[in-house]
Protein backbone atom coordinates (compact mmCIF):
# COMPACT_ATOMS: atom_id res chain seq x y z
CA UNK A 1 0.00 0.00 0.00
CA UNK A 2 1.30 3.25 -0.87
CA UNK A 3 2.45 5.31 1.77
CA UNK A 4 0.16 8.62 2.43
CA UNK A 5 2.36 11.24 1.17
CA UNK A 6 2.60 9.26 -2.33
CA UNK A 7 -1.22 9.10 -2.32
CA UNK A 8 -1.17 12.83 -1.79
CA UNK A 9 1.19 13.34 -4.46
CA UNK A 10 -0.36 10.89 -7.17
CA UNK A 11 -2.77 12.74 -8.65
CA UNK A 12 -1.44 14.44 -11.65
CA UNK A 13 -1.35 11.04 -13.73
CA UNK A 14 -4.60 11.18 -13.42
CA UNK A 15 -5.71 14.97 -13.91
CA UNK A 16 -7.97 14.23 -16.43
CA UNK A 17 -9.93 11.95 -14.72
CA UNK A 18 -10.04 13.79 -11.86
CA UNK A 19 -11.47 16.71 -13.71
CA UNK A 20 -14.06 14.75 -14.93
CA UNK A 21 -15.07 11.55 -12.39
CA UNK A 22 -15.13 14.71 -9.41
CA UNK A 23 -17.72 16.53 -8.30
CA UNK A 24 -18.55 20.69 -8.57
CA UNK A 25 -18.91 22.31 -5.18
CA UNK A 26 -22.83 23.49 -4.44
CA UNK A 27 -22.51 27.16 -5.19
CA UNK A 28 -24.25 28.27 -1.79
CA UNK A 29 -21.81 25.96 0.13
CA UNK A 30 -19.06 28.16 -1.37
CA UNK A 31 -20.55 31.73 -0.92
CA UNK A 32 -21.35 30.60 3.46
CA UNK A 33 -17.42 29.56 3.36
CA UNK A 34 -16.14 33.46 2.11
CA UNK A 35 -19.63 34.95 3.24
CA UNK A 36 -17.66 36.59 6.12
CA UNK A 37 -15.48 38.18 3.85
CA UNK A 38 -17.84 39.48 0.94
CA UNK A 39 -17.12 42.75 0.28
CA UNK A 40 -18.97 45.61 -1.84
CA UNK A 41 -15.52 47.67 -1.36
CA UNK A 42 -13.29 45.83 -2.95
CA UNK A 43 -12.92 41.93 -4.09
CA UNK A 44 -11.89 39.16 -1.90
CA UNK A 45 -8.24 37.74 -2.30
CA UNK A 46 -8.83 34.11 -2.06
CA UNK A 47 -6.19 31.52 -2.44
CA UNK A 48 -7.49 28.08 -3.47
CA UNK A 49 -4.79 25.46 -1.56
CA UNK A 50 -4.17 22.04 -2.63
CA UNK A 51 -6.07 23.50 -6.05
CA UNK A 52 -6.32 20.42 -8.41
CA UNK A 53 -7.49 20.78 -11.50
CA UNK A 54 -9.87 23.59 -10.34
CA UNK A 55 -12.81 22.20 -8.52
CA UNK A 56 -13.22 24.71 -6.35
CA UNK A 57 -11.12 27.25 -8.13
CA UNK A 58 -13.59 28.00 -10.59
CA UNK A 59 -16.97 28.28 -7.49
CA UNK A 60 -14.95 30.43 -6.06
CA UNK A 61 -14.12 32.98 -8.96
CA UNK A 62 -17.68 32.21 -9.54
CA UNK A 63 -18.28 34.45 -6.21
CA UNK A 64 -16.47 37.37 -8.05
CA UNK A 65 -12.92 37.40 -5.82
CA UNK A 66 -9.99 37.43 -6.83
CA UNK A 67 -8.13 33.85 -6.74
CA UNK A 68 -5.06 32.22 -7.17
CA UNK A 69 -4.22 28.27 -7.32
CA UNK A 70 -1.90 26.52 -5.52
CA UNK A 71 -0.87 22.70 -5.85
CA UNK A 72 2.20 20.86 -5.61
CA UNK A 73 1.46 19.19 -8.71
CA UNK A 74 2.56 20.84 -12.03
CA UNK A 75 0.66 18.60 -13.78
CA UNK A 76 -3.15 19.20 -11.58
CA UNK A 77 -2.44 22.95 -12.19
CA UNK A 78 -1.54 22.70 -16.13
CA UNK A 79 -5.56 20.51 -16.30
CA UNK A 80 -6.21 23.71 -13.91
CA UNK A 81 -5.37 26.19 -16.21
CA UNK A 82 -7.25 24.36 -19.15
CA UNK A 83 -10.57 24.16 -17.23
CA UNK A 84 -10.04 27.76 -15.88
CA UNK A 85 -7.77 30.21 -17.78
CA UNK A 86 -6.28 33.07 -16.46
CA UNK A 87 -6.05 31.87 -12.74
CA UNK A 88 -2.71 32.32 -11.65
CA UNK A 89 -0.88 29.17 -10.76
CA UNK A 90 2.03 28.23 -8.35
CA UNK A 91 3.33 24.94 -7.34
CA UNK A 92 3.07 24.99 -3.59
CA UNK A 93 1.88 23.06 0.04
CA UNK A 94 -0.06 24.63 2.88
CA UNK A 95 2.57 24.47 4.86
CA UNK A 96 4.69 26.57 3.27
CA UNK A 97 3.15 28.79 0.78
CA UNK A 98 4.86 30.63 -1.94
CA UNK A 99 2.54 33.89 -0.92
CA UNK A 100 3.65 37.09 0.80
CA UNK A 101 2.13 38.28 4.64
CA UNK A 102 -1.11 39.17 5.42
CA UNK A 103 -1.96 39.11 1.44
CA UNK A 104 -4.98 37.60 1.74
CA UNK A 105 -8.91 37.54 3.06
CA UNK A 106 -8.94 33.74 2.58
CA UNK A 107 -7.22 30.53 2.52
CA UNK A 108 -9.62 27.49 0.84
CA UNK A 109 -8.85 24.11 0.58
CA UNK A 110 -11.31 21.73 -1.21
CA UNK A 111 -10.72 17.42 -0.47
CA UNK A 112 -7.43 18.70 0.52
CA UNK A 113 -6.78 19.56 4.56
CA UNK A 114 -6.82 15.59 5.23
CA UNK A 115 -3.71 15.51 3.56
CA UNK A 116 -2.46 18.71 5.51
CA UNK A 117 -0.04 18.63 9.00
CA UNK A 118 -2.72 20.68 10.88
CA UNK A 119 0.19 22.87 13.12
CA UNK A 120 2.14 23.85 10.11
CA UNK A 121 -0.95 24.37 8.10
CA UNK A 122 -3.03 26.68 10.87
CA UNK A 123 0.39 28.64 11.07
CA UNK A 124 1.01 29.45 7.45
CA UNK A 125 -2.79 30.07 6.43
CA UNK A 126 -2.54 32.65 9.00
CA UNK A 127 0.33 33.85 8.12
CA UNK A 128 -0.52 35.23 4.50
CA UNK A 129 -3.98 36.42 6.56
CA UNK A 130 -5.31 39.42 7.17
CA UNK A 131 -6.80 40.38 10.59
CA UNK A 132 -10.29 38.88 9.95
CA UNK A 133 -9.57 36.71 7.20
CA UNK A 134 -10.98 33.51 6.70
CA UNK A 135 -9.66 29.88 6.54
CA UNK A 136 -12.21 27.72 4.84
CA UNK A 137 -12.46 24.14 4.70
CA UNK A 138 -14.50 21.62 2.27
CA UNK A 139 -15.62 18.33 1.36
CA UNK A 140 -17.90 16.40 -0.66
CA UNK A 141 -18.41 13.37 0.77
CA UNK A 142 -20.71 10.42 -0.66
CA UNK A 143 -23.84 10.09 1.32
CA UNK A 144 -23.59 6.26 3.00
CA UNK A 145 -27.22 6.76 4.50
CA UNK A 146 -28.03 5.11 1.22
CA UNK A 147 -27.50 1.45 1.51
CA UNK A 148 -25.88 1.17 -2.65
CA UNK A 149 -23.57 3.80 -1.46
CA UNK A 150 -21.93 1.92 1.38
CA UNK A 151 -21.16 -0.95 -1.05
CA UNK A 152 -19.64 0.96 -3.82
CA UNK A 153 -17.63 2.92 -1.05
CA UNK A 154 -16.80 -1.15 0.33
CA UNK A 155 -15.70 -2.10 -3.00
CA UNK A 156 -13.61 1.13 -3.73
CA UNK A 157 -12.25 1.35 0.05
CA UNK A 158 -12.81 4.42 2.75
CA UNK A 159 -10.52 7.72 1.58
CA UNK A 160 -8.38 10.02 4.45
CA UNK A 161 -10.97 12.58 4.15
CA UNK A 162 -13.74 10.40 5.10
CA UNK A 163 -12.14 8.59 7.85
CA UNK A 164 -10.99 12.18 9.48
CA UNK A 165 -14.41 13.75 9.12
CA UNK A 166 -16.30 9.77 10.46
CA UNK A 167 -14.30 11.35 14.00
CA UNK A 168 -16.03 14.93 14.34
CA UNK A 169 -14.52 18.30 12.69
CA UNK A 170 -11.63 18.93 10.94
CA UNK A 171 -8.63 19.39 13.47
CA UNK A 172 -7.14 23.46 13.17
CA UNK A 173 -4.99 24.46 15.12
CA UNK A 174 -3.87 28.29 17.23
CA UNK A 175 -3.76 30.67 15.77
CA UNK A 176 -7.48 30.00 14.56
CA UNK A 177 -10.02 28.96 17.40
CA UNK A 178 -13.21 28.20 16.96
CA UNK A 179 -14.80 25.98 13.77
CA UNK A 180 -18.12 26.88 12.49
CA UNK A 181 -19.72 24.27 10.04
CA UNK A 182 -22.60 23.94 7.95
CA UNK A 183 -23.48 20.53 5.71
CA UNK A 184 -25.57 20.20 2.49
CA UNK A 185 -27.19 17.59 0.67
CA UNK A 186 -27.90 16.91 -2.63
CA UNK A 187 -27.84 14.71 -5.69
CA UNK A 188 -25.55 14.23 -8.55
CA UNK A 189 -26.42 12.30 -11.86
CA UNK A 190 -23.79 9.71 -12.70
CA UNK A 191 -23.32 7.39 -16.10
CA UNK A 192 -21.09 4.55 -15.71
CA UNK A 193 -18.10 6.07 -17.24
CA UNK A 194 -18.93 8.63 -14.53
CA UNK A 195 -19.14 6.21 -11.79
CA UNK A 196 -16.07 4.98 -12.95
CA UNK A 197 -13.88 7.93 -13.34
CA UNK A 198 -14.76 9.10 -9.80
CA UNK A 199 -13.70 5.77 -8.48
CA UNK A 200 -10.25 5.86 -10.54
CA UNK A 201 -9.38 9.59 -9.31
CA UNK A 202 -9.41 8.33 -6.12
CA UNK A 203 -5.79 8.00 -4.31
CA UNK A 204 -6.44 4.77 -3.12
CA UNK A 205 -7.08 3.34 -6.48
CA UNK A 206 -4.12 5.76 -8.81
CA UNK A 207 -1.84 4.38 -6.14
CA UNK A 208 -3.01 0.20 -5.91
CA UNK A 209 -0.97 -2.30 -6.97
CA UNK A 210 -1.79 -3.55 -10.42
CA UNK A 211 -4.28 -7.11 -9.04
CA UNK A 212 -5.38 -5.40 -6.33
CA UNK A 213 -6.40 -2.07 -9.05
CA UNK A 214 -8.24 -5.17 -11.02
CA UNK A 215 -10.10 -6.44 -8.17
CA UNK A 216 -11.14 -2.93 -7.58
CA UNK A 217 -12.88 -2.36 -10.77
CA UNK A 218 -14.26 -6.43 -11.22
CA UNK A 219 -16.11 -5.45 -7.90
CA UNK A 220 -17.31 -1.67 -9.12
CA UNK A 221 -18.02 -3.67 -12.65
CA UNK A 222 -20.11 -6.19 -10.85
CA UNK A 223 -21.99 -3.81 -8.95
CA UNK A 224 -22.86 -1.45 -11.72
CA UNK A 225 -24.20 -4.29 -13.78
CA UNK A 226 -26.35 -5.14 -10.99
CA UNK A 227 -27.95 -1.65 -10.90
CA UNK A 228 -28.01 -1.72 -14.62
CA UNK A 229 -25.42 1.02 -14.98
CA UNK A 230 -25.10 0.60 -18.89
CA UNK A 231 -24.22 2.99 -21.89
CA UNK A 232 -26.33 6.56 -21.61
CA UNK A 233 -28.50 5.17 -18.14
CA UNK A 234 -28.12 7.19 -15.22
CA UNK A 235 -28.65 7.16 -11.18
CA UNK A 236 -28.41 9.80 -8.48
CA UNK A 237 -25.57 9.19 -5.93
CA UNK A 238 -26.29 11.49 -3.00
CA UNK A 239 -23.64 13.52 -1.38
CA UNK A 240 -23.07 15.09 1.50
CA UNK A 241 -20.99 18.79 1.57
CA UNK A 242 -19.34 19.55 4.57
CA UNK A 243 -17.87 23.05 4.73
CA UNK A 244 -16.30 24.93 7.66
CA UNK A 245 -15.04 28.44 8.11
CA UNK A 246 -12.65 30.06 10.87
CA UNK A 247 -11.46 33.59 11.44
CA UNK A 248 -8.10 34.75 11.81
CA UNK A 249 -8.25 37.04 15.22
Amino acid sequence: MASRDEMSTSFGVAAGTYESGRPEYPAEAVEWMLAPVASHEHRPRVADVGAGTGKLTRAVAATGAEVVAIDPDPDMLAALRDAVPGIPTFVGRAERLPLPDAALDAVVLGQAWHWVEPVAGSLEAARVLRSGGILGLIWNVRDESDPWVRRLTAVMHGSHAEVMLEGGDPPIRAPFDALEGRVWHWTRTMTRAAMLDMARSRSYIITAEPGDRAMIEAGLGALLDEMGLHGEATIELPYVTRAYRAVRP
